[in-house]
């Protein structure tokens, strides 16, 4: 305990922060100089107070620095004992009691003092004086060997010995946690509560409190500063009006310093520490949402800010903790700004005049990296599969910026750059499964473009880009239009825009139709039109395949099918590939040959999880699932079928729902669970019904109800089926899944015994093979064994917490299971002692 305490009270409870305590005080135990670093309003002061309040140093000493002045340099220019001690040490010295006398050395009494002291020394707010802090450190240090430093500053000190703690926000909640149990719930819930006596955060508040906290990035000022608004406002209108949160956020305690009254005021206080250069790229960065260097090298350099001094620039914004470093992504660091500290520095962009210039050169970057890359993906241009794996994770990690190219070029009437970017937005679309919102921005875009000159071509293939979508999406009507419209306007554009993709789009059309001659003709047209596109032609040669098995002609489908995935290899496009195995699979299924079926899904399954190409994905895993229960592997068929189940309900695909209801039915049945498989049933069809489509195969259904019929009686079978019916899409679900069941492991992929072409086709692990996972899943299972928490392994290995929650999503994913306790008994059976 201390018991020489110079350290102010805290002014109220202090929320949250066990683990950083407890990190910080574990810390000091090892080191002598630890700096909390982070931007105005994180929290460091208030947590080197509390660090001061439960240290068990025998002494300890709290020094407010803010209203200190900068010392001047000098005679000569240099910094000289003399000015150190005008301030920083004329103030430490009133804590520590060193009386200032006449012709005294103040430095040198304050380390006469301390020199023979044990305790820690509280140095707050350090970044307007960080060389005088440093200097004084650093004599600190060397003079009086019992002493520990604690210092707050927005920059660290750059000495030796120094040590950098990097306050991070508060834990906001995470998609599956309990949000009421984040740190930043409770912290507004607690202030809220102060602020207007009654407030209760029930379930009908919790929702648009965690939406506060996470517009407002866990910032403990700015939670402060809007929980204190709950005195006029319902939290709802609070989120509503935080749109404008320098205008909202303006309420603080009036005996508060003055740079934490407002929040305009603590971002004011860090911004008027910065160089010119770094001013202007912190407003130029405004226009990111998300960035790697390379960008931010090629938008925000002018005469201005020369392109070789921007990585300079960024490391000081970054030390000055106003640029915060996320994660790499695809071999790149990614940086972002916090929301409030984007939304002060575009306000700073547009107050310099530069807002124009800088958020069209964003959109031209996103929009040639774009194109750069579905280029490269689609085998346009020569590249490596790992390559394209690395373009497309990096392309997924930079969809907010052309959320904002869009967005800008729809209100500036910039409609051919913005048809641009939704034509190759359809590489994301189709890949990820997320239709609704690029089928919104092209048709915006299409409908804009009707009545202004915008080239034909572009819109041509905009157009054709939506039909895609509409197709992958079920939605026929929309395809249908869209490529009329698109082979329409490639006529407009003349000879150069022969459609390929549109005709074969328009020859799906009609195979799903049911038009086989129709979509004949179109992929013998299509074919001749794509001879110099070699991504398209392996598609047509795949539809023919499947046009041919439609029409009896097993034998020729398949030795097409085999046809395009060479093409697809002759590309390295192992996606492509892994499309041709989900065709040969399905094949394979319905001529019964269950063995060979379940070696094409298999072979299917890592290209498509090394991409994301979650539809595909989860027809893979469906087919994967049914060859399993009629081998009679009813684990792996399980595993398989859950995760397709989930995967279509993400996506948001209500006939892959059904169809993954109908395949969790036979299984039910298979083990005996009649009833189960009855309510499936009748689940399964009536979300048939409700999307305008027919009930599943006959044949397949009457072979799975007739002996529940024999044991059960129709009456029961009748009841049940319409019971299913009635069940909403959760209910289902529920149902499906079973309460308390917990997941197998994943499935052993049987040998691969053949391969198209004679090349060797990735085949996924065995359960339990710590080959399955990266290196850094591997090391988060370790951790996780280890009884740590997501916060706790994100600080572990500086990351943040969502992403080692989408890490334990994986690990969970690829090894089956269904709980961290299943990943830690995992990670100590295959402990292997990696680093």
């Amino acid at each position: 305990m201390i018991t020489d305490k110079h350290v102010p009270a805290e002014p109220d409870d202090f929320i949250g922060r066990e683990r950083d305590i407890e990190e910080i005080g574990q810390l000091l135990d090892a080191v002598r100089l630890l700096t909390l670093c982070g931007p105005g309003g994180i929290g460091k002061t208030r947590l080197a107070l509390r660090v001061a309040h439960t240290s068990a140093m025998a002494s300890a000493w709290f020094v407010e620095l803010a209203g200190v002045s900068p010392a001047g340099p000098g005679e000569g220019g240099a910094e000289t004992v003399e000015s150190v001690a005008d301030g920083v040490v004329r103030r430490i010295a009133q804590v520590v009691g060193v009386a200032e006398e006449p012709e005294q050395d103040l430095v040198e009494a304050l380390l006469a003092t301390l020199s023979g002291r044990s305790g820690l020394l509280v140095l707050d707010t350090c970044e307007h004086l960080v060389e005088d802090c440093a200097e004084l450190a650093r004599r600190l240090l060397a003079a009086c060997h019992r002493i520990r430093i604690l210092t707050t500053s927005r920059e660290p000190l750059r000495i030796p010995g120094e040590n950098v703690w990097r306050v991070p926000p508060l834990e906001i909640p995470e998609p599956g946690q309990e949000a009421a149990d984040a740190e930043a719930v409770r912290l507004f819930a607690a202030r809220a509560g102060a602020a207007r006596p009654g407030f209760v955060l029930d379930e009908a508040a919790l929702p648009a409190v965690a939406d506060v906290c996470r517009m407002l990035d866990g910032v403990p000022l700015a939670l402060e500063l809007a929980a204190a608004r709950m005195r006029v406002l319902s939290v709802r209108q609070l989120s509503a009006r935080l749109v404008d949160r320098f205008g909202l956020l303006s309420a603080g305690d009036r005996t508060a310093p003055s740079r934490q009254r407002t929040l305009r005021a603590a971002v004011d206080w860090s911004h008027d520490l910065l160089g010119e250069p770094e001013r202007i790229l912190l407003r130029r960065l405004s226009v990111f949402a998300g960035w790697t260097i390379d960008p931010a090298e090629r938008v925000c350099a002018d005469a201005l800010l020369p392109a070789a001094t921007v990585l300079d620039a960024l490391t000081a914004l970054v030390d000055k903790s106003l640029v915060v470093v996320e994660r790499e992504v695809a071999g790149q660091v990614r940086f972002r700004l916090l929301n409030s500290i984007r939304q002060y520095a575009a306000e700073r962009l547009a107050e310099a005049g530069e807002e124009r210039a800088l958020r069209t050169r964003h959109r031209d970057w996103t929009l040639e990296r774009a194109e750069a890359t579905a280029q490269t993906i689609f085998g346009y241009r020569p590249a490596a599969w790992a390559e394209k794996v690395r373009l497309m994770r990096s392309h997924e990690a930079d969809h907010d910026n052309t959320r904002a190219a869009l967005a800008w070029s729809a209100e500036h009437g910039d409609l051919a750059e913005g048809l641009r970017l939704c034509t190759v937005l359809r590489m994301h679309g189709v890949a990820r499964g997320e239709f609704t919102e690029w089928i919104g921005w092209t048709r915006r875009f299409l409908d804009l473009a009707e009545d202004a000159q915008v080239p034909p071509d572009v819109a041509g293939a905009a157009a054709v880009a939506l039909g895609e979508m509409g197709l992958e999406s079920r939605a026929p009507e929309l395809t249908e239009s869209a490529v009329i419209q698109g082979l329409e306007l490639h006529r407009m554009a003349g000879a150069e825009g022969r459609p390929a993709r549109g005709l074969h789009l328009a020859a799906l059309a009609a195979m799903r139709a049911g038009r086989r001659e129709r979509a004949a003709l179109l992929l013998a047209e299509a074919a001749e039109a794509a001879r110099d596109d070699p991504w398209t032609t392996a598609l047509i040669v795949y539809s023919r395949a499947v046009l041919r098995s439609e029409e009896g002609a097993g034998r020729e489908a398949r030795r097409l099918a085999e046809k395009g995935i060479l093409l697809m290899q002759a590309l390295d496009q192992q996606w492509g590939v892994a499309r041709g195995h989900i065709i040969l699979g399905t094949f394979a299924r319905a001529r019964g040959d269950h063995d060979s079926a379940f070696d094409h899904f298999t072979r299917a399954l890592p290209p498509l999880r090394e991409v994301g190409a979650l539809p595909d994905l989860a027809r893979s895993l469906g087919g994967l699932g049914r060859a399993a229960l009629l081998l009679g592997d009813p684990a792996t068929a399980r595993t398989a079928l859950l995760e397709s189940l989930d995967l279509s309900t993400t996506m948001g695909l209500r006939l892959g729902i059904a169809r993954g209801l109908e395949s969790l039915a036979e299984l039910h049945a298979a083990e005996g669970d009649a009833r189960r498989a009855v309510l499936l049933c009748g689940a399964a069809a009536g979300l048939r019904g409700a999307l305008g489509k027919g009930p599943a195969h006959g044949a397949r259904l009457e072979s799975l109800l007739e002996p529940i019929r024999r044991s059960l009686g129709e009456p029961a079978v009748a009841r049940l089926w319409g019971e299913g019916r009635g069940l909403d899409q959760d209910g289902a679900l529920a149902l499906a899944v079973g309460e308390g069941r917990a997941r197998p492991p994943v499935p052993t992929p049987r040998d691969a015994r053949h391969d198209t072409g004679g090349h060797a086709l990735p085949v996924p692990r065995r359960p339990g093979q710590s080959s399955a996972l990266t290196r850094r899943e591997r090391e988060i299972a370790r951790l996780v064994a280890r009884g740590l928490g997501n916060r706790s392994i994100a600080e572990e290995l500086v990351i943040s917490p969502a992403t080692v929650a989408r890490h334990i999503t994986n690990i969970l994913t690829k090894l089956g299971f269904s709980s961290r306790s299943q990943v830690a008994a995992w990670a100590v059976d295959n402990e292997t002692g990696e680093t």
